[in-house]
């Protein structure tokens, strides 16, 4: 009964878009008021199309980008990066560093002071006691928390008064600042102590559902699910009145749909939209591309634990075989770079020395001849009997990751390898081990998706051995003390001359090891309407600054 009114559900939900889409396409024309605003916007109300329903609100239990979004929208960090992501105090009165007193000079305490204006919505402050609670929260083992990377870094943390935090380091942790609530690769709010403290664990309770206490500029409105999230604007948050009255997140699996939403004018924007939408989009009237420059990329996390990626010779020869250059000209039209590895040749870190594995089919074939494949049926290479088949998963929701899915898998069958494509709704895909995540439980061979780290270059949630999932971010389970070598020195030393060494060494590992293969460098397109002003992404977030929009 329940799957059947869930189709049913679905249906009618497509029903829905489909009128919506229809009965809106009179107004693309719409005319132009005195203030310059069109007649399709609807003043004070920002309309934006999510492709993935998140699992819950809770701003600790985020699992993916789509989940941070909403929760950022309703609860706020210490520290928040501007669009040029440069750190600036949010909940904190200014960014510790060792200048300012706010790092010990040997690195191992770190002071946060914090202002005295913020409080949740139904009044009580936000205090030292709200940021120690959710650093515990999140350390607890009891809670789906995705990633604890550098959180487990903490020895202890002080709350001498309600406006100062004082955390002690178990060893020295060069990130830290760019990664203690605030935008890191698991951007991390802080939640509300007084609200959560009661449950030994947060993974089921009413407020995942209903968060009714928070402090961000908008506040939780409604949540129809399978259809939209209703927020409120918050008019006494402590940055100031939002200039929004209301923000309508609809929930529309589909990117086909969304795309015809926004030009219809039913929507605003389209959420993360895929590099594959940019023809349709490009010169659209009363649309606008706003392009997002991130530390992220495209890529194929090969699963070394699994037979037979645990050999380093198929995944060279993988590497060898995926014509990386042909993906990005065929399916992102001259928008994005194509990568060497995980680092942004836009980031001090960024080494151009280090070169990725080039397209070489032949040597594809060679290695995998040299590891003991022998033609099969079909073309398909094959080991003692046993067919050399992968299998490839992605998100079902995104239009270029399926369309790069099948482009890889005819790369790979020319040289023998026989990939099966899996789709998984996002919320699959990205969810915490306890709820069944792929990635997370490593059902996959390769995984082709994105990834969008924070503002510091550290990747060592990816690549050290101690994140490997549940827990961590390390979903090709990757495990080489030479990689562990050369984090650590990133990991300890505060100057970046150093780091940026140690990020040679990493990056010229990750070329020779292939625990994945980078397609591109990640250049966001965020397609909005015109009429929306002050959006200004930061390099991982784009709502920063959610209360100085409007439209």
């Amino acid at each position: 009964m329940e799957v059947l009114n869930a189709h049913v559900n679905r249906l009618l939900a497509l029903v829905t878009l489909a009128a919506l889409v229809t009965g809106c396409s009179k107004v693309s024309n719409g005319t132009v008021s005195a203030n310059g605003d069109h007649s399709w916007t609807r003043p004070g109300v920002l309309r934006i199309a999510v492709q993935n329903e998140p699992k819950n609100l809770n701003p600790l239990l985020s699992s993916n980008t789509t989940d941070v979004f909403i929760d950022r929208f309703m609860f706020v960090p210490l520290i928040n990066p501007d669009e040029k992501g440069v750190q600036q105090p949010m909940l904190a009165t200014e960014v510790p560093t060792m200048e300012n007193g706010g790092v010990s000079k040997d690195g191992l305490t770190i002071t946060y002071h914090l202002r005295t204006d913020a409080k949740w919505s139904d009044g009580v402050p936000v205090t030292s006691t709200d940021v120690k609670w959710s650093w515990q929260a999140i350390m607890n083992p009891d809670n789906n928390i995705v990633s604890r990377h550098g959180y487990d870094e903490i020895k202890s943390i002080d709350t001498p008064n309600p406006s100062t935090v004082v955390v002690h380091l178990k060893e020295k942790f060069a990130p830290f600042v760019n990664t203690f609530f605030t935008d890191s690769d698991q951007p991390y709010p802080v939640a509300p102590e007084h609200v959560l403290a009661k449950y030994p664990n947060i993974n089921q309770i009413p407020f995942n559902s209903e968060p009714n206490v928070t402090d961000g500029p908008f506040k939780f409105g409604e949540w129809v699910r399978n259809d939209h999230i209703t927020l409120v604007a918050n008019d006494d948050f402590f940055m100031g009145k939002p200039g929004l009255k209301r923000i309508e997140l609809k929930i529309v699996p589909d990117e086909n749909t969304s795309i015809n939403l926004l030009k219809e004018h039913a929507i605003d924007w389209v959420y993360q939209a895929s590099i594959r939408t940019y023809p349709e989009i490009e010169g659209s009237d009363g649309v606008r591309i706003v392009w997002m420059n991130v530390n992220g990329y495209y890529t194929m996390q090969m699963n070394t634990a699994r037979a037979p990626l645990n050999d380093v010779a198929v995944r060279r020869a993988i590497a060898y075989a995926v014509d990386k250059a042909n993906l990005v000209k065929t399916t992102m039209y001259g928008q994005e770079t194509l990568a060497s590895e995980d680092i942004p040749n836009w980031m001090w870190a960024f080494d151009p020395a280090v070169r990725s594995l080039p397209y070489d089919p032949a040597k594809a074939r060679a290695l995998l001849a040299q590891a003991g494949y022998t033609p099969g049926p079909g073309g398909t290479l094959q080991k003692n009997g046993q067919p050399l088949s992968l299998l490839l998963v992605t998100d079902n929701s995104n239009i270029t990751y399926r369309q790069l899915a099948v482009q890889v898998q005819a790369q790979l069958h020319r040289v023998g390898i026989n990939a099966q494509i899996k789709v998984f709704p996002g919320a699959q895909l990205y969810a915490p081990a306890g709820e069944g995540g792929i990635l997370q439980l490593g059902r996959f061979d390769i995984a082709l998706d994105g990834w969008f780290a924070g503002i510091d270059p550290d990747d060592s949630s990816q690549f050290m051995c101690k994140n490997v999932p549940p827990g961590g971010y390390n979903y090709s389970r990757y495990c080489s003390p030479e990689m562990d070598a050369a984090q650590t020195m990133a990991l300890t030393h505060y100057d970046q001359a150093t780091r940026k060494q140690a990020y040679a060494k990493i990056q010229a590992l990750l070329a020779r090891d292939v625990p994945q293969i980078y397609i591109n460098w990640l250049r966001q397109e965020q397609p909005v309407s015109v009429d929306f002003k002050n959006f200004t992404p930061n390099p991982v977030v784009e709502n920063w600054n959610a209360w100085q929009w409007s439209i």
